[in-house]
């Protein structure tokens, strides 16, 4: 590989041959077999890996599929989610039945019927700089599909400090990119993104949306390209970033520069991960509303009476489930100032979304107008929705 990582050859296998195949594991990859590439040693490495995976999601459910379809010995994955309905468009990993139940439990028992002779290893937590260089010492690589700034820009720091690859993807709506970051020779994450954007500026899959069948390809990728460095075939992506157009069916490539003035940290206590990344419910100055409040709201009879709650949703969402006594005012009528105004009719306002992002930026947008009590809900509906399934549904609570 070349010194900038760029279009080069990898610098070797990262895993040597290890055990001798059993004649059922013969039998299961004698199309691995086949490969000069691959061949029986190839196997033998990949069954002597150890691989990474943060988020068993989108991106997360492809790649662990692959992985152990392709007899990666032992693979980890790290979430601290359960499955929802909006998940089952395009994290092939689940099914309706599983609907609630945490998903490194599913994943574990779908990995094993895919392929018994691979180690599965769950942890049912939130990777945080507590814990991630204990979670990813000891592996080969690390693989990363999450779709939050903190925890990419976590992961990349912890493996800069391991010395570990990085094989990150990333999807929103049409669009994916996938690349490997890995400082020993190239670029590290930070040299793509030196700073996070600002808080609502880039929405997530959850407030934009995404194309289910496209995480399967950007998810593919990213198997992919751990598997060649599990090899120490082909040419990598150390210091490209591969993205893809799926509405027009176009992939480019990108050098990413190493940048001479890029923060590596030498501690993950040393950057504030979340206050650099924040969500937008995190709006100083008293503009956030917390659940527990709008539930003694609703439960108080003021939404609608002394307070005007708007969801800021589209309609089909809305009609999935809403705050009792709200009203449904989409966040792309508030371009239009009359819409504004007829806000700026109520004395007191709280608006909320699914998870905070398009509130915020309508409550903004409320401020400039100059109203004088504007909030929005911390989290979102789904947090609202989260709390009344612990805490029992509020009157009039719609499902």
């Amino acid at each position: 590989m070349s010194a900038a990582g760029v279009g080069g050859s990898l610098p070797g296998p990262l895993v040597e041959p290890r055990h001798d195949l059993t004649a059922d594991e013969v039998a299961r990859y004698s199309r691995h077999l086949l490969l000069p590439e691959v061949g029986l040693d190839g196997q033998r490495r990949l069954a002597g890996a150890k691989v990474f995976v943060v988020g068993a999601g989108g991106l997360g459910a492809p790649v662990l599929t692959y992985l152990a379809a392709a007899g990666v010995g032992t693979i980890a994955v790290v979430d601290d989610d359960v499955v929802d309905h909006s998940n089952l468009h395009r994290q092939v990993l689940f099914g309706t039945d599983d609907v609630g139940r945490a998903k490194v439990d599913v994943t574990a028992e779908r990995l094993r019927r895919i392929n018994p002779h691979v180690r599965v290893l769950t942890h049912r937590t939130r990777v945080s700089p507590e814990n991630a260089l204990d979670l990813f010492r000891g592996y080969d690589l690390v693989i990363d599909g999450t779709d939050n700034f903190a925890t990419r820009y976590l992961v990349n720091d912890a493996c800069v400090i391991l010395d570990l690859p990085y094989v990150w993807g990333s999807v929103f709506r049409f669009e994916g990119q996938v690349s490997i970051f890995w400082a020993r020779y190239g670029p590290q994450y930070r040299d793509l993104y030196s700073e996070p954007p600002p808080p609502g500026l880039v929405p997530s899959c959850a407030e934009g949306g995404v194309l289910g069948a496209l995480c399967a390809v950007v998810g593919a990728t990213m198997a992919t390209e751990a598997v060649k460095l599990v090899l120490g075939i082909g040419e990598s992506l150390v210091g490209r970033l591969l993205t893809l157009d799926a509405l027009s069916m176009r992939w480019r490539s990108f050098a990413i520069p190493v940048q001479e003035d890029t923060l590596r940290v030498r501690t993950l206590q040393e950057w504030p991960y979340e206050e650099r990344c924040a969500l937008p419910s995190a709006v100083p100055g008293g503009a956030a509303i917390s659940v527990a409040e709008l539930r003694d709201l609703v439960a108080r009879g003021e939404v609608g009476r002394t307070v005007h709650v708007v969801d800021v949703r589209e309609p089909f969402e809305h009609a999935l489930g809403s705050v009792p006594g709200s009203v449904l005012v989409p966040s792309g009528r508030f371009a239009a100032a009359e819409t504004r105004a007829r806000l700026l009719e109520h004395e007191r306002v709280v608006l909320y979304c699914k998870s905070g992002a398009r509130s915020s930026t309508c409550l903004d947008l409320l401020r400039r107008d100059g109203h004088p009590d504007v909030r929005h809900l911390t989290g979102g509906f789904d947090a609202f929705d989260r709390a009344r399934d612990v805490v029992g549904a509020a009157p009039g609570d719609v499902r």
